[in-house]
């Protein structure tokens, strides 16, 4: 098993991190989001390229996405706020039952098949995707957001998915507001916040899951590898504030296929990862 400090694999791994991480700060600012479907598969790939077996690659993946998100959530809900653009009623009013769903979430995600959430993700990123590309007539469940009986339950709904899929929890969200007619750029700007209160509760979550394994790197807390995280924010902080700056210069039009066109990506690369299994 090769340790990512090794000095033999350290320079390839900081320029593809560098990448992941530009990548991952961009998509933050631009959609809401947490760039968890970058993230997760590009250190899948490069635990598993340094010996560590999936049942410890995929969740160190996610921990260590779902730690990124944290600072790049952070900055991309910061710039949103600064536009006046975020829903903060509704971020307090999902608070709990966001955590809630990111503690069961946590907790399901030592035992289920990858797989099967990976499928779960699909088909939310493939139903957000045909109403933003088809310019959402006819996709809307109310006119306003429901009471909050109903937010509460979405909010549990959001944090589960996200807790098992790594990510920050913008493609769901965003989902869910526009359905109830919430405006795109208010979306997305919200779903930013929601990033913040997944990433925390999540990371410290996925750290406690992997506490004492014998068989994770020198430098992982849990399932959270610290010099990965490093190696990839820089970049991800840097990149953050350009995808907010043209998320609010596109028109709301231009906004929905630019997200719609990157949910499709998404979609497609978990059904190519279900069927190679």
């Amino acid at each position: 098993m090769t340790d990512i400090l090794d000095p033999a694999t350290l320079l390839p791994l900081i320029a593809a991190l560098a990448v992941a991480g530009a990548l991952i700060g961009f998509l933050a600012g631009l959609f809401g989001i947490g760039g968890g479907a970058i993230s997760v598969p590009v250190f899948y790939e490069v635990f598993q390229s340094l010996g560590h077996a999936p049942e410890v690659a995929m969740p160190m993946a996610v921990g260590t996405s779902l730690a990124v998100i944290i600072p790049t959530s952070i900055q991309s809900s910061r710039g949103h706020f600064l536009r006046g653009t975020v829903d903060m009623d509704l971020l307090r009013a999902w608070v709990l039952p966001v955590l809630l769903g990111v503690a069961v979430g946590s907790v399901i995600a030592r035992y289920a098949e990858p797989q099967v959430f990976q499928l779960v993700f699909a088909a939310v990123a493939a139903v957000n995707a045909a109403k933003l590309l088809s310019g959402g007539s006819g996709w809307r469940l109310s006119d306003s957001l429901p009471a909050k009986p109903v937010l509460r339950t979405y909010g549990v709904g959001v944090g589960l998915v996200s807790a098992l899929m790594g990510i920050g929890g913008g493609a769901v969200s965003n989902l869910i507001l526009t359905l109830h007619n919430v405006p795109i750029h208010r979306a997305v700007s919200t779903s930013a916040g929601v990033g913040v209160l997944i990433a925390i509760p999540g990371t410290l979550g996925y750290m406690a899951a992997g506490w004492g394994r014998a068989d994770l790197p020198s430098d992982a807390i849990g399932f959270v590898s610290l010099a990965t995280f490093a190696l990839t924010i820089p970049t991800s902080l840097l990149t953050t504030r350009f995808g907010v700056a043209l998320a609010h210069r596109l028109s709301r039009r231009n906004l929905e296929l630019m997200f719609g066109l990157f949910l499709a990506a998404v979609c497609l690369r978990f059904l190519v990862a279900i069927f190679e299994v």
